[in-house]
């Protein structure tokens, strides 16, 4: 079913072009694994099982590593009030919705299809924002449903989860069976390692410059549904600057799902690091949000330059 969120044809180009990319590099990683392990049975069922449970389960792997549960209208109605009138406009349908109990202010929303998706937000996001200010949060991950991105990032994300086991697997494999084996064995393992490390940097660099640009998507799709881009403008503001105070220890787990949050569990990235961030500067999702004030003729947050 197609909702009334505005489609961008930009990112469905993108998310065509990473999963190719990304198939094509699937492909050759698992070729070189059966090439250098001798056991494609071994490989293509280790692979496989991974993949399936990473589709089927990425909603519950996600809310368990976010302290999420499922809640119910009675017990917080504001937020499903706010989520039944998003979905009604955006004529999409109505995701489970959870709530965590962390005080870092974010949300996310996962799952593999509209049919089978969590929207999830935390407790310090509720406490923090104001009613217009949260409506343009949970329509920014609505469109992230809608717009089919969720599903494509859980699936992109596989290949760099994957290879990552691998070489964890492969490193400690080697440290502490060091000495009983002999030089044909420990060159296989070092090649198995040197191509997964390889396949996990390509990937990375794939999901974050497709990850970055949904995000702005995602803003835009938010600010053109709900008519409010300087709520959403001022809620990526208060989000973010309140996460800079977060401890980071709080931070920790969540970094791992950064791809997935309304703003990364991190403070301000300096430098060379923004080349490998999830998300997009606040500078530049605060002024395209200023461009889309001017052209419904709101007038912009502060903060935002038109």
């Amino acid at each position: 079913m197609q909702s009334r969120f505005r489609s961008d044809r930009r990112l469905t180009v993108r998310m065509t072009v990473t999963l190719f990319l990304l198939g094509l590099l699937y492909v050759a990683f698992v070729a070189a694994l059966i090439v250098l392990l001798k056991s494609w049975v071994l490989v293509v069922v280790f692979a496989a099982g991974l993949l399936g449970a990473q589709y089927w389960f990425s909603d519950r792997i996600a809310l368990y590593a976010m302290h999420g549960r499922i809640v119910e209208p009675e017990q917080y109605p504001q937020l499903h009030g706010v989520v039944d009138r998003l979905c009604a406009v955006a004529d999409m349908p109505k995701p489970l919705v959870a709530v965590s109990d962390l005080d870092m202010p974010n949300a996310f929303a996962t799952g593999r299809n509209a049919d089978h998706a969590v929207l999830c937000v935390t407790g310090g996001l509720l406490r923090r924002l104001e009613p217009d200010e949260l409506e343009g949060v949970l329509a920014h991950e609505l469109s992230h449903v809608a717009h089919k991105d969720v599903a494509v990032i859980t699936v992109a994300s596989f290949l760099g989860v994957i290879a990552g086991l691998i070489v964890r697997f492969a490193f400690y494999s080697e440290l502490f069976g060091r000495g009983r084996r002999d030089q044909n064995t420990v060159a296989i393992f070092a090649m198995v390692m040197a191509v997964s490390a390889a396949v996990y940097a390509i990937s990375f660099l794939l999901i974050r410059a497709l990850s970055r640009y949904r995000e702005l998507a995602a803003d835009r799709a938010a600010a053109l549904l709900t008519g409010r881009p300087s709520a959403l403008a001022s809620a990526l503001t208060k989000v973010t600057g309140d996460i800079g105070r977060i401890p980071t220890k709080d931070l920790r787990t969540a970094q791992a799902f950064n791809a997935f949050y309304f703003t990364p569990a991190l403070g301000a990235e300096p430098g060379f690091a923004k080349l490998f961030s999830t998300h997009p500067s606040l500078e530049q999702r605060l002024e395209q949000l200023a461009r889309i004030s001017a052209e419904l003729g709101e007038p912009a947050a502060p903060g935002t330059t038109a």
